[in-house]
């Protein structure tokens, strides 16, 4: 391969090289060494990554001093008093919706210090009142009918003193929580936050023009109910004009706005005005709203259902521990406290008092670019701005760049048109560097994975340097090193041909910024940063008389790169440490190797992709690329061959297991049991499946696919627990148990009445009852249709099986409903329809033989698993 490459090199200089204008030999171009020593390629790495490990790593995870009780009396946010707080709060433990943990003494809890800041209110200054409403309904979730009733949300409302105001102010988040976890992180910090904002607020001689709204709700987690119920029920909902949602993805660190609007940007700017720990950008709003990211929050309910305007802001380090047993108050910083709670503090104190809630509908103009800078400070414009500045930057860049080529021509006594042609050839050599330092990261996540080692950077994120930063250099360094090893034509200094290299690339990532930017992507701004830089260094080159001096011109595009290497070091590794985690909770089907070696590239190609050419300015640069190459292979040595690349650890990053213990019975038309069947349903939540498992004691003689099952039963015959369970459905397993399982509840589904509605019309009426998370399953036969129901009816434009998700909160009686089934022919004698019902009994351990087998599992396992049976009916 390399000898095709010098051979067409050759060729294409021996052709460039005919064509050139013939000059005098007095009056070629200088030859300039200039070169340095290989060996100060250490010093170039040490100098980029001491800015990395030193500047930017500190600077992410920077956390303010927290204020103790002592500073009480300072009308402050105290992170102290909010620790003590969400001490007593996640001690409830696992607060699943429909549990007396949430529905009793969580909401208890809340209460108790709503009362108390009551009792501490400043009555001259504003008004207080909070309530307890329950919410029933129901709306379209991905492939579900999400069905709730009784869901709790604890409303309060903080008014100025005798305000006729009728603009509100949302502030939301929930103490519900995932099965198995004291969610300390997701969201019961967010919870008391909260609360110590309120207690602040309303004990601050500070006034504020708008009533602010605290909902406090209690199911979230499954699939974002109580919102639901409040922005479509709550006497309080219309009045809301803008929300800010917190919630997490994560325990610890900083909070991160996400969300912002939509079309509102003039929210973003309060939060430039009022914010005093910035971490934000559009990137990760972009990339949230992709669907990239498994997860979702109440922010989506509020826009959808309310068209409330907002910002949406959440934790989101550390998400190895997200949604598992290991969430707990322990690993959260006091300074994490501090940094939310003054942020929230300002930023509610800010929009209490914005004009803009009058009428927000005259205030949506269009979306915003907004980002950080390593939480030092804030940028944030309008779309509009942002395509200016994006096209005018990239016209600049094709401006300058013209001008440095006539200036080379000039300088070499060549014609233009000879640069020109130069610059085409050394153009198509820095694509091809810009293609292999996406495709080589991508290649070894590949071949990885083909070899049963994918995840090995989860518990040794360092390896992800060996594994795809190197491999992505060498694409960059590759092609220009061998060019200008080869390259002999002396009417073009080398220095010269390296500026058409940097050229080539600021040419590049223009006419990304261009098409990115056209195709409605506000973060095109990331590769108009490096490029604003590009220009002033080359700018200023062009004024003075360095752009001819040899490689003078070199030490101002170092520095000028410092910037964008800092942000963009810092925003992709803010990208990793956010998706790494969310590989473990992505299905066994995705390879999100593939991510981390494509977010590794686009940070390597962004942060060094402007001085990885300069290996040339080095006299043997091959030995930088042998270091590169080495480092590569002893990474993917340890990745492969060590502990160093096993995935998990106990407690910090465990393997993710949920499966369910499933007694399914199937009946027919007349009643009798056809099958009755026992066995684990397994969801492997990361990508090595059940592999890990190989040695261990956990026995999976048996495992099956259910893929077979699902071609000829409805919903593959398994009590599906939700959407996810349906969208990974091809890749979960299924391991029979001879043992019956014996559910520790009941349910109870009953055919109350079937009534002929007309000639082709029958309504069956159903009593549904048992646990606090259920599913119903229909499908109908040939020319049969559902054409109306107790349930949403939008739902049934959907195709089939129609999946309709049930949760209760406080109101734990059974579910009346029925179904209107037409028929053109009229004949209701016969099988009609299939109706599954499935029970799911979370929280309760399951039978001596399941107990057995969750003792099976390694140490590094994070279980999440409970009973479940499921009964299929024919009508």
């Amino acid at each position: 391969m390399l000898r095709t490459i010098r051979s067409r090199l050759d060729s294409w200089q021996n052709k460039i090289s005919d064509e050139s204008v013939e000059v005098p030999e007095n009056t070629t171009a200088k030859k300039v060494d200039g070169k340095l020593s290989w060996y100060f390629a250490g010093g170039f790495v040490a100098f980029w990554s001491l800015l990395f490990f030193a500047v930017v790593i500190p600077l992410f995870y920077r956390l303010p001093t927290p204020l103790t009780m002592q500073d009480a009396g300072k009308n402050v946010f105290i992170a102290e008093r909010a620790y003590n707080n969400l001490y007593t709060l996640s001690n409830i433990g696992t607060k699943l919706t429909g549990s007396e943990e949430n529905e009793v003494e969580a909401v208890k809890f809340v209460l108790n210090e709503l009362q108390s800041i009551k009792s501490v209110l400043l009555t001259d200054y504003f008004d207080f009142e909070y309530e307890i409403s329950q919410a029933t309904g129901g709306f379209p979730y991905s492939t579900t009918l999400n069905f709730y009733k009784g869901v709790q949300n604890i409303v309060a409302k903080l008014s100025p003193k005798n305000s006729t105001s009728e603009n509100y102010l949302l502030i939301n988040s929930h103490f519900d929580s995932k099965p198995y976890t004291n969610s300390a992180g997701d969201a019961g910090f967010m919870i008391v936050t909260m609360l110590e904002v309120l207690r602040v607020i309303a004990t601050t001689k500070q006034p504020i023009e708008n009533p602010l709204v605290f909902l406090f709700n209690g199911a979230e987690e499954g699939m974002l109910q109580a919102s639901h119920g409040f922005v479509t029920s709550h006497k309080w909902a219309p009045h809301c004009k803008a929300v800010l949602n917190l919630d997490a993805g994560g325990s610890g660190g900083r909070d991160i706005l996400f969300q912002s609007g939509p079309n509102h940007p003039w929210l973003v700017g309060y939060y430039k005005k009022y914010i005093k720990y910035p971490f934000a950008t559009t990137m990760a709003e972009e990339i949230f709203q992709s669907g990239i990211i498994p997860s979702d929050t109440d922010f989506r309910q509020f826009n959808a259902y309310g068209n409330i305007p907002g910002l949406d802001m959440a934790q989101c380090i550390n998400g190895f521990i997200y949604h598992t047993k290991y969430d707990n108050i322990d690993v959260i910083p006091l300074g994490s406290f501090q940094n939310t709670g003054d942020n929230v503090l300002s930023l509610v104190r800010g929009l209490a008092n914005a004009t803009e809630l009058q009428n927000t509908k005259d205030e949506s103009t269009g979306h915003a670019v907004f980002f950080d800078f390593l939480g030092i400070y804030f940028f944030h414009y309008t779309n509009t701005t942002g395509k200016v500045l994006n096209f005018g930057i990239s016209i600049t860049v094709f401006a300058l760049v013209s001008i440095s080529m006539w200036r080379m021509s000039v300088d070499s006594d060549q014609s233009v048109r000879h640069v020109i042609r130069w610059f085409s050839l050394v153009f198509v050599i820095q694509i091809t560097s810009f293609v292999l330092a996406l495709v080589f990261p991508i290649l070894v996540a590949y071949a990885m994975d083909g070899f049963g080692r994918s995840m090995t950077y989860y518990s040794t994120p360092l390896l992800i340097i060996g594994l795809y930063v190197c491999p992505s250099l060498i694409g960059l360094t590759l092609p220009i090193t061998i060019y200008y090893t080869r390259q002999s034509n002396d009417k073009l200094s080398k220095p010269h041909h390296l500026q058409l290299a940097l050229h080539s690339q600021a040419i590049i990532l223009a006419i990304l910024c261009i098409v990115v930017q056209a195709s409605g992507f506000r973060s095109a701004y990331i590769f108009a940063i490096p490029l604003i830089f590009y220009v002033i260094s080359l700018a200023l080159n062009l004024l003075t008389t360095l752009h001819d001096r040899g490689y003078a011109w070199s030490a101002l595009l170092k520095a000028s790169q410092i910037v964008p290497f800092l942000y963009s070091s810092y925003i992709i590794y803010l990208f990793i440490v956010v998706l790494t985690p969310m590989g473990g909770r992505s299905g066994s089907a995705s390879n999100r190797d593939l991510f981390i070696a494509v977010l590794a590239a686009v940070g390597t190609i962004l942060s060094l992709g402007f001085m990885a050419p300069l290996i040339s300015t080095l006299r043997r640069p091959r030995v930088v690329l042998y270091a590169l190459l080495a480092t590569t292979l002893v990474s993917i040595i340890l990745a492969g061959s060590t502990y160093l690349g096993f995935p998990y650890r106990p407690m910090t990053s465990g393997q993710r297991v949920a499966y369910l213990q499933v007694r399914n019975m199937f009946y027919e038309y007349d009643g009798t049991l056809s099958k009755d069947e026992s066995g684990y349903l397994f969801s492997f939540q990361d990508r090595r499946g059940a592999s890990p498992f190989k040695g261990t004691n956990v026995n999976l003689t048996g495992l099956v696919d259910i893929k077979s099952k699902c071609e000829t039963d409805m919903m593959c015959g398994m009590p599906l627990y939700d959407y996810r369970y349906y969208q990974h459905r091809l890749s979960l397993k299924w391991l029979p148990r001879s043992e019956p399982i014996v559910p520790p509840g009941e349910m109870k589904l009953e055919l109350l009445n079937k009534t002929i509605v007309n000639s082709t019309t029958a309504r069956y009426q159903f009593q549904l009852s048992g646990s606090s998370h259920m599913s119903l399953f229909f499908q109908t036969y040939t020319d049969v249709k559902i054409i109306n129901w107790s349930f949403v009816n939008s739902y049934l434009r959907t195709a089939q099986p129609y999946h309709v998700y049930l949760t209760y909160g406080i109101d734990d009686s059974p579910y009346n409903f029925s179904v209107d089934i037409s028929k053109p022919d009229g004949d209701f004698n016969v099988p009609a329809f299939q109706l599954g019902a499935s029970a799911h009994f979370i929280g309760h351990p399951g039978d001596d033989e399941a107990e057995r087998y969750v003792a099976s599992f390694p140490i590094y396992s994070i279980l999440a698993q409970w009973p479940a049976i499921y009964k299929r009916y024919i009508f």
